[in-house]
């Protein structure tokens, strides 16, 4: 099976909560709550998918190259 990428995950997420806002299963506010919640997993997970696949064998490569090319652009959102 395939890796879902950050944004593939987010979708269905939001899908799934969608469905039962829906279905009257949760209320709107709780709604906003899972996607306010889901998306700033999203955004860590994005990160950590950005880090693993720039990641050449050194241990602080992946890590160099997320930072060098996002800067705290995105370490701030996820703050």
């Amino acid at each position: 099976m395939a890796q879902q990428t950050a944004v593939e995950w987010l979708a269905k997420q939001y899908n799934y909560i969608t469905w039962m806002r829906n279905r009257d299963e949760i209320s709107a506010g709780t709604a906003d709550k899972l996607r306010g919640d889901y998306l700033e997993q999203a955004k860590r997970l994005e990160r950590e998918q950005i880090i693993k696949a720039h990641d050449d064998g050194d241990v602080w490569s992946g890590e160099k190259y997320y930072n060098e090319t996002y800067g705290t652009r995105l370490q701030n959102e996820t703050n």
